[in-house]
């Protein structure tokens, strides 16, 4: 299920907005949730503990103190592959929406058919940036965590938890499955525990240490894990 953020201080502006994106949902037979911003900042402040939930943002480009185009570089800092779309009542700024790659700039009020063709658009991004973020979901939510980002996976029973630079995600799985999706970049070396090969800093004994982490490298594991580091390591 998408989860789209609509951020626009005007409260008429972003009903309107939720109203004709539901009514376009429905007659698609698409859910969605729709998640409300009355600022930039509040914004970036659910995204601080709610980070990877949101698959599409409608941004409006004229805001309080942070406006619509210093939201959407911050936005791009933490995740380059998000899709924004400027929606405004200005067309003053469109070339300045594009410098931050943003999927289209509409005018206030959008039409059904630019929703729509936003809609689709914004799907066709999702499925092109793939191969640079890991998906992963728990209940209706799914997470796009920038694989640039991993530094490993841990489990527990059905649990798995990918942690990040900056957060961790657990959703329900099997590591063989997460290790299988992800291939040569992520190395065993441990049942538990998954890890990217460059997010390693050193191996000591039976140990290899990510940031502040240090972790075991089981028996079964250990020689597939060291060849794996090894070439690596060759190859920086």
């Amino acid at each position: 299920m998408l989860a789209i953020g609509l951020c626009d201080d005007n409260y008429d502006a972003r009903l309107a907005l939720r109203a004709a994106l539901e009514r376009l949902l429905e007659t698609q037979g698409q859910r969605a949730r729709l998640l409300e911003f009355s600022s930039g900042e509040g914004l970036l402040g659910w995204l601080d503990k709610h980070p990877g939930e949101l698959n599409l943002i409608f941004l409006d480009m004229e805001m309080g103190d942070l406006n619509g185009m210093d939201t959407a570089r911050r936005l791009c800092q933490r995740d380059e592959t998000l899709p924004l779309v400027f929606v405004t009542g200005y067309p003053d700024h469109v070339f300045e929406g594009y410098q931050v790659g943003a999927l289209a700039y509409l005018l206030k009020p959008p039409t059904p058919q630019q929703l729509e063709d936003v809609l689709t658009r914004a799907a066709a991004a999702l499925l092109r940036s793939e191969d640079q973020v890991y998906l992963c979901r728990r209940g209706e939510i799914t997470y796009r965590i920038p694989r640039k980002d991993i530094l490993y996976f841990t489990s527990d029973r059905r649990q798995v938890t990918c942690v990040t630079k900056d957060a961790d995600y657990t959703f329900y799985g099997k590591l063989d499955q997460v290790a299988q999706e992800l291939g040569e970049a992520f190395v065993r070396i441990h049942q538990r525990y998954l890890v990217k090969v460059q997010a390693v800093d050193r191996v000591a004994g039976h140990q290899v240490f990510v940031g502040d982490a240090a972790l075991p490298i089981s028996r079964s594991c250990h020689a597939g894990a060291m060849i794996a580091l090894t070439r690596a390591a060759l190859e920086e």
